[in-house]
């Protein structure tokens, strides 16, 4: 019984194409149908939203360069964790595993699959009751799906990316108005931000690309292949919702973008596509939304496994258990699961998602830092990837972390400090936990 369980291993067999479309799928949810508006308002015209979107997703980029040498180096199954841990120690790597597992991982669950219940009732003309079921079985489906082997996971999560790359290529390539780009948002109404507030909306609707890092553990040849679909992944996103934005601001006047708000890419779909447009953009986002959703499902619970792996969370036994036939973490998947299904039910998740903001952005930032130290601390051995640009490239993925950190500072107090209040209670669960692992 005892070597039976010593073999089961998670499966080291997601190629290059499962990794990529966990960057892109994880990363491209509804935001880049959604946000149009706000970044127009604050970018303050078409021409500069469009630079934002560009200067976020560069920004991203550098991010992205610097974690694949950190992750080339360390390609382990729990990715920010492990990279924390390695670089500060166990104590450090735990803080951010619990950030993730206590409240931003099932919140940013829960707050998806919300939201898809909302485009789900109205979509099927349901009754409003029908949001939470609805939010909860898709989550229990896309749960029950990665219970399998994980490959199955993976080709849904192709299945999802290729539909919505589609969809976005279709909208960003053959429609606009050319003479609508050129219209100043300034001449029609007064600015409510600045350049760098759109900048910082994009910033968020570029984040997720790190999960795939999670399953460094199950990707076939990390060192290589883990770099290149970050890397990739990151430049596909950039190039998709830079589409999506010119095919937007091509298309519709700053002045009508600013009236319809969120229903901006509504609009857009059903004047390009005539009366069919908005209930074919309304199954792109949900099919995207689904995608992304899968994403998340199956490199959170990773998180938790790792962490139980190393005996680091209460119930670590069970937590850490894989099935001996799809060698997946069950009791973790269901543990995020049930997680987020209480707070679609009692909560506002989209509020929970937020407060971790700032400390996950602390630990992007300390995870940067990570890549001079590595550098210091192992001068002489050979990295299987090495950040281009170095130190620039780094410098500036420090810089546009600590942007969204001083933002978040600036606009919610509150929220920064609810969400070291999170992490605090972090420490007495660690220090328990060692003091139970020295006495067996």
């Amino acid at each position: 019984m005892q070597e039976t369980k010593q073999a089961t291993t998670l499966n080291r067999s997601l190629g290059f194409w499962s990794a990529l479309s966990l960057v892109v799928g994880t990363v491209i949810g509804s935001g880049i149908f959604f946000k149009q508006s706000s970044v127009l308002d604050s970018a303050g015209s078409p021409s500069a939203a469009l630079l934002a979107w560009l200067l976020g997703g560069l920004i991203t980029l550098t991010a992205g360069l610097t974690i694949a040498e950190v992750g080339a180096q360390m390609p382990h199954t729990g990715g920010l964790y492990v990279y924390m841990e390695q670089i500060y120690g166990k104590l450090w790597g735990f803080l951010s595993g619990w950030m993730q597992i206590a409240v931003y991982g099932p919140a940013i669950i829960a707050s998806i699959s919300a939201y898809l219940g909302i485009l789900l009732v109205g979509f099927f003309n349901l009754r409003a009751g029908w949001q939470a079921p609805l939010s909860i079985g898709v989550i229990v489906l896309i749960g029950i799906l990665n219970m399998f082997e994980n490959r199955w996971g993976a080709a849904f999560q192709i299945a999802t990316t290729l539909g919505k790359l589609a969809a976005i290529i279709i909208f960003g390539l053959f429609y606009g108005n050319q003479n609508a780009l050129g219209q100043s948002l300034h001449t029609i109404t007064q600015s409510t931000g600045s350049f760098g507030v759109a900048v910082l909306a994009t910033l968020f609707a570029y984040d997720g690309w790190i999960l795939v890092a999670n399953l460094g553990g199950e990707i076939k040849n990390p060192q290589k292949l883990l770099p290149q679909a970050i890397i990739l992944g990151i430049s596909m996103v950039l190039i998709a919702y830079t589409l999506v934005s010119y095919g937007i601001l091509h298309f519709v006047p700053a002045a009508t973008i600013h009236k319809l708000g969120q229903q901006t890419t509504l609009y857009f779909a059903q004047a390009a596509f005539g009366t069919i447009g908005g209930r074919l953009l309304n199954i792109g986002i949900i099919i995207s939304m689904v995608g992304c959703l899968n994403g998340k499902i199956m490199t959170f619970p990773r998180i938790v496994y790792a962490m139980a792996a190393q005996n680091q969370l209460p119930f670590a036994k069970q937590l850490s258990y894989l099935h001996k036939k799809s060698h997946e973490p069950i009791a973790a998947t269901i543990a995020i699961l049930v997680y987020a299904s209480i707070m679609i039910l009692f909560f506002n998740p989209d509020r929970l998602s937020d407060l971790c903001i700032f400390t996950v952005y602390c630990f992007y930032v300390a995870t940067f830092v990570g890549v001079f130290i590595l550098r210091k601390r192992r001068p002489a051995s050979e990295r299987p990837f090495s950040t281009p640009g170095f130190p620039i490239t780094p410098l500036i993925a420090i810089l546009g972390a600590l942007f969204v950190i001083i933002s978040e500072i600036g606009s919610d107090l509150s929220g920064v400090l609810i969400s070291l209040v999170i992490v605090a209670v972090g420490f007495p669960i660690y220090y328990w936990k060692q003091q139970q692992n020295q006495n067996a």
